[in-house]
């Protein structure tokens, strides 16, 4: 299985650590970018960080603040990336499909853990489609 790279702020803390036990569960690697504990943080270092790394390796990376938007705006402002902000199991699947999304952001305060995980597990084993949706990525 490939390495899942992964990262949060003070406000995903707690989820991250969630998602990674579940990873490591199902096999997979897990490089963690931080943050390190609740302790207040800047989310767009972590974006950065996370989304540079994704670019370097074609690895899938994972984002989590509060609400998954902020991490979403930040990750995004990258060429190559396209993090996709998921509250529910069906846009998960579709923006793999559809969008090859290579970034995933959640919300710790929006999204519960039991749903979280499950949009993982959706978003990790869905594979991109192409055809004339890689027209459309490459027109972005």
């Amino acid at each position: 299985m490939s390495t899942i790279l992964i990262g949060s702020d003070h406000g995903g803390y707690n989820l991250k650590n969630e998602i990674i036990k579940h990873l490591k569960e199902q096999g997979y690697e897990v490089e963690d970018f931080g943050c390190y504990s609740t302790e207040s943080c800047d989310y767009p270092v972590i974006a950065k960080e996370v989304s540079e790394a994704v670019l370097k390796t074609a690895n899938k990376g994972i984002l989590v603040c509060g609400t998954g938007i902020g991490m979403s705006i930040a990750a995004n402002r990258f060429d190559g990336i396209r993090a996709s902000h998921c509250t529910d199991t069906f846009t998960a699947r579709m923006t793999r499909m559809h969008n090859d999304s290579n970034i995933l952001c959640l919300g710790e305060r929006i999204t519960g853990t039991g749903l979280a995980i499950d949009i993982v597990d959706i978003w990790l084993k869905t594979d991109f489609e192409g055809g004339r949706h890689l027209k459309r990525i490459n027109m972005i």
